[in-house]
């Protein structure tokens, strides 16, 4: 009967090696499409807080009021980054866009001196950029306050509808997922029908049998977890170094948490897979195992 159940052991080997490379494979799979999602809202939040408010001053101000004006903005919850530009700032800014210089023409600078600041990614919204322009125009130094409006609202919209889209890939995929690693491990666990059977047959319990099988599922699913992992990493280095741009989306957090979700999604579904198998083939006469 050891006999029986060594070479029976033997020959489940192959089915592990092909059980945790099929898992891997489709963890693999996940795992891209969870780095693309990740990257492509941090896009959308790089291009959100890419936005330019303009605050233009009064040609009136004094240096006293400009400076409590900045310090105003410089404080606020909304405002990622900022910079005041002098009215000279803008004159060179105007004739390094391709603009003629008007010295020939006038003697006096036509542009306004303003503030021009960025805002933080939850603030990019039609309805938070009209309430801060009203609060700001209510300042007696400002004379007018621009935000590309239709960029905006673009932009949302088309923030939400790739989200969307990723959303339901991701859902359709995560179930696909699901039910090819199931059927990886039930394929894996058939070829040791007869082992688990013959372990029935000459007294062991049904816990007995099933622990050594589960722990070998949480073995295999955090290999699996691990080798999807290692070319995920991979894949991202590589595409980092092909285009450079990518480095500076990295999020540390989010591809840690992307890590794990893929080891204990793996370690989940093999260990329930398997669990079920045995279950299955406890359940089951000798003679339906053939």
């Amino acid at each position: 009967m050891t006999q029986i159940g060594k070479s029976s052991a033997k020959r489940s080997q192959p089915s592990y090696f092909m059980s945790i490379l099929g898992v891997s494979l489709v963890l693999f799979i996940l795992g891209l499409l969870g780095w693309i999602v990740i990257n492509a809202n941090k896009l959308g939040q790089y291009f959100k807080e890419n936005v330019e408010v303009r605050v233009y001053l009064r040609e009136n101000i004094t240096p006293k009021d400009s400076v409590a004006l900045v310090q105003y903005i410089a404080n606020k919850p909304y405002v990622k980054e900022y910079t005041y530009v002098t009215k000279e700032d803008a004159r060179k800014k105007f004739i390094a866009d391709g603009n003629d210089d008007w010295k020939n023409i006038m003697d006096a600078n036509p542009l306004p001196a303003s503030i021009d600041f960025k805002l933080r990614n939850q603030y990019v919204h039609i309805d938070s950029l009209t309430a801060i322009a009203a609060d700001l125009e209510q300042n007696i130094g400002v004379n007018d306050v621009q935000y590309p409006r239709a960029l905006i609202d673009n932009l949302n919209k088309n923030v939400q509808k790739i989200s969307m889209i990723l959303l339901i890939v991701a859902i359709v995929l995560c179930i696909v997922v699901i039910i090819l690693i199931d059927n990886t491990i039930r394929l894996a666990m058939f070829s040791n029908r007869f082992l688990i059977k013959t372990m029935q047959m000459v007294g062991a319990t049904r816990g007995f049998i099933a622990k050594p099988m589960d722990v070998r599922a949480i073995i295999n699913g955090a290999i699996s977890g691990v080798i999807a992992l290692a070319g995920i990493f991979a894949l991202i280095i590589f595409s980092e170094q092909q285009l450079p741009e990518l480095k500076a989306m990295r999020d540390i957090t989010w591809l840690v948490l992307l890590g794990a979700g893929i080891i204990l999604l793996g370690i989940l579904i093999s260990l329930l897979s398997t669990h079920r198998s045995v279950v299955k083939y406890l359940k089951m006469k000798l003679d339906d195992l053939y």
